[in-house]
C-alpha cells in the first residue's frame, strides 16, 4: 500500500508542469526577477569574439531595489557570477573576464540598469 502511495505521489509530481524561468533578452543566463519587466526598446547589445557589451533596463511597480538586490545576490552566484560588493547604488558581480552591474536609476517606478561588459 505504501509503495503504491509513493508511486502515485511521484507520478503526480512528474505530471505537473514545471515553471520555466524567464531570462533577460540578450543575456540568456541572467534570470528576470518575477514582477519585473524588461523595457523592450532600451536594449544595447554589441560585441565580438573578444568582448561584449549588453545593457538593458528593468522596471517594476511592485518591487523595491532591496528585494531586487537580494534576488540577484542569491541567484547570480548559481550562474557563476561572484558578488564583488556595492558601490553607490550599483551591485557588482564578476565572472570569467566580465562584469555585471545592477544600478538603481529611480525608485517610483523602480528602474534598474543591468550592464554586462568585458573587463578591460
Amino acid at each position: 500500500m505504501m509503495k503504491s502511495l509513493y508511486f502515485l505521489t511521484a507520478l503526480l509530481f512528474l505530471a505537473l508542469p514545471a515553471q520555466a524561468a524567464t531570462f533577460i533578452e540578450g543575456l540568456e543566463d541572467v534570470p528576470l526577477m518575477a514582477g519585473m519587466k524588461q523595457l523592450p526598446n532600451d536594449n544595447i547589445s554589441f560585441g565580438n569574439e573578444e568582448s561584449r557589451l549588453v545593457e538593458t533596463l528593468l522596471t517594476s511597480n511592485k518591487a523595491g531595489f532591496k528585494k531586487v538586490a537580494a534576488f540577484y545576490k542569491s541567484t547570480l552566484p548559481q550562474m557563476g557570477w561572484v558578488y564583488q560588493g556595492t558601490r553607490n547604488q550599483t551591485l557588482v558581480f564578476e565572472r570569467e573576464g566580465e562584469v555585471l552591474e545592477l544600478t538603481k536609476e529611480s525608485d517610483k517606478p523602480l528602474l534598474v540598469r543591468l550592464t554586462v561588459k568585458s573587463k578591460i
